[in-house]
């Protein structure tokens, strides 16, 4: 069995990242008799100049991609692409396009409590976003995801009132980009393997045999 580091470089409010650990998930999960991964969430936000109060999500993405009809193919094909590994999309529940920075204070405070804690949170923001429509600045909503990992209400309420590792964090988001990483997801194998994109399962699963067999 080999053991392979897997950080998982991505933004809450990105279908392709959400698609993309989905299929990371599958492949490891075909590679599970081979090998052994431990996933770690590290973060990018894709706009973080959003306001606290956000954007209208389909003004704003009309905005970035080219008008209301490219908005609502790329829902589809994202639709049809989630429906092929069994991954829901509501996208046109989302209502609010959220600054992420907070969402990404509660993942870094998860990850202190562990990978698997740290997943689960990731986890729900993504379903929160995509699937539930919900606001993932929402101070009530991050306290629900929270407490629905277990991670406890006094303690994760103090922390996003507080600065606690907002250097820190800040500091991830920049490596990212003196990694030369401009887009997400981004995947990084052991400190020096990159896999870009929302690769098909098939490609994660032979890129992650080639790392293996390497070691």
């Amino acid at each position: 069995m080999k053991s392979l580091k897997i950080d998982i470089y991505s933004d809450v409010v990105c279908p392709w990242c959400y698609l993309g650990q989905k299929r990371l998930q599958l492949a490891l999960e075909g590679l599970s008799d081979k090998i052994a991964a431990e996933i770690e969430w590290r973060p990018f936000q894709l706009d973080p100049n959003v306001p606290d109060e956000g954007y209208d999500t389909f003004d704003y993405l009309a905005r970035k991609i080219g008008g209301r009809d490219q908005v609502s193919r790329s829902h589809a094909m994202l639709k049809s692409l989630g429906e092929e590994i069994g991954l829901p999309f509501e996208l046109e529940k989302a209502k609010v396009f959220p600054n992420t920075f907070a969402a990404h204070r509660l993942l870094h405070l998860a990850g202190q409590e562990g990978a698997a804690v740290q997943d689960k949170v990731a986890q729900a923001l993504f379903r929160a976003n995509f699937v539930e429509g919900k606001n993932v600045a929402d101070r009530d909503v991050l306290l629900a995801i929270a407490a629905d990992a277990g991670l406890p209400g006094d303690r994760v309420s103090a922390y996003l009132d507080s600065d606690e590792d907002v250097a820190e964090l800040k500091a991830d988001m920049d490596r990212a980009h003196s990694l030369g990483i401009t887009g997400v997801p981004f995947f990084v194998v052991d400190g020096k393997y990159a896999i870009s994109g929302a690769q098909n399962v098939e490609v994660f699963a032979n890129a992650l045999n080639q790392i293996a067999d390497m070691k």
